[in-house]
């Protein structure tokens, strides 16, 4: 199940459009412009236009990411709560389109200390399950590169949230590739990404992963930066994805391209080549697990 990020510039439903086009199998959006704070309610007009839109493109498997601008483990209050403010509404929109997995970047500590920002990420990401009882969508904690103060770098971070936050039952994982080795997880071969995989069945399970970011890195191993590449050109070796895509618990879960759109030197879209690139690593991967 293989997709991308696409823009919804000039609506919504565009990005369902464009998913059909590129044959894909599923989407990732953002439901606003993902660098504001305002944000208007969707109109029954703009939510009908989308379901509409998924019924006739087949899109049915859909992934959201949040602002960038949230963080729930802000220590200034005031700041906190916007950011809490602003969460509920990414929730509360992913309800009225049918959109299952909101992907978020868990916070920021902001030199408070990484065990004080995980302890007030999950006090705050309980009040807003409080706050919103009942909702189905789940919200994916996303491993993160580590760069500055941000928390989720550590496989640990994100098996504390899970275990800490109130209503577990609504969270999941979303890992990205390229900030796993960023973050110092050995991407660099099979035997490394073997491993990796068997760290994440210790810590978060595989269960728990509900979303998988597909992006090489132009950053070497634990470098903490985040640097998206396109598939096959940067430091994650091939055999790593074809270890990962070919792991069974991983198999059926939307995996999403977040790589740059611009054209690729042949003329056709990076994403179909990446995509392209990525069922060919699949097979070998399943071909070496049947040897």
């Amino acid at each position: 199940m293989f997709g991308s990020h696409l823009s919804i510039a000039g609506g919504m439903h565009h990005a369902l459009t464009e998913a059909q086009s590129l044959k894909m199998d599923c989407v990732q959006v953002f439901t606003k412009n993902q660098r504001q704070w305002t944000i208007k309610p969707l109109t029954e007009e703009q939510i009908k236009t989308w379901h509409d839109a998924r019924k006739t493109t087949g899109i049915d498997q859909v992934v959201c990411h949040d602002s960038y601008l949230i963080n729930l483990a802000n220590p200034d209050k005031d700041k906190r709560e916007r950011s809490m403010s602003l969460f509920r509404e990414e929730l509360l929109r992913c309800d009225q389109l049918e959109i299952p997995y909101l992907v978020t970047h868990p916070g920021a500590h902001l030199k408070e200390g990484e065990e004080a920002g995980i302890k007030l990420y999950c006090k705050t990401l309980s009040q807003v399950h409080k706050d919103l009882p009942g909702l189905k969508v789940v919200t994916c904690l996303e491993t993160t590169a580590g760069q500055g103060t941000c928390l989720g770098w550590r496989l640990e971070h994100l098996q504390q949230m899970l275990n800490e936050v109130t209503e577990s039952h609504r969270l999941g994982v979303c890992v990205d590739t390229a900030h796993l080795i960023a973050a110092g997880y050995d991407l660099t071969s099979q035997v490394g990404a073997m491993g990796v995989i068997q760290q994440m069945a210790n810590t978060i399970t595989l269960q728990s992963i509900k979303v998988l970011h597909l992006n090489d890195s132009k950053i070497a191993l634990g470098k903490r930066v985040d640097r998206h590449e396109h598939i096959g050109h940067g430091t994650i070796a091939k055999s790593a994805f074809a270890c990962l895509l070919s792991e069974p618990a991983l198999m059926q879960i939307p995996k999403i391209l977040e790589t740059s759109k611009e054209a690729h030197p042949e003329g056709l879209p990076w994403d179909l080549v990446n995509i392209e690139t990525l069922k060919k690593l699949q097979k070998q991967g399943l071909k070496a697990r049947s040897v």
